[in-house]
């Protein structure tokens, strides 16, 4: 199987997603920004496995869509955590550079793959 950069970084970054969860559940007793967080944080790398399967080019430029906006929602989210004391900055610049890494590999995978749909056609 050959390396797929933005597979295997959505889902070490689930597993960095999980472990924020669970640290927002038991330091900091906090239970509905927690399970916002680990909803679209861990749904950014299933829609990436999805993609990968996908049926055609446009099921696969779909599912991007999808992560892509997931990763958008966990951004939003990661702010937000931060803002309100829930993390601190340390925390909060780690996950931030991880979600922004993985929205600049969607972005660039989604660019290439519509022009060369496009160009097929």
């Amino acid at each position: 199987m050959k390396p797929n950069p933005v597979k295997d970084k959505s889902y070490q970054f689930s597993v960095r997603i999980i472990n924020l969860y669970k640290f927002l559940k038991s330091d900091k007793n906090e239970y509905i920004l927690s399970k916002q967080i680990l909803r679209c944080g861990t749904s950014v790398g299933a829609n990436i496995e999805e993609a990968i399967g996908g049926i055609s080019k446009k099921d696969f430029i779909a599912k991007l869509h999808i992560s892509y906006k997931e990763a958008r929602e966990t951004h939003y989210w990661l702010r937000l955590l931060k803002d309100t004391e829930y993390i601190d900055h340390k925390m909060f610049e780690s996950l931030i550079v991880d979600c922004e890494e993985i929205l600049k590999l969607l972005s660039k995978i989604l660019e290439t793959t519509k022009s060369n749909l496009s160009q097929n056609k």
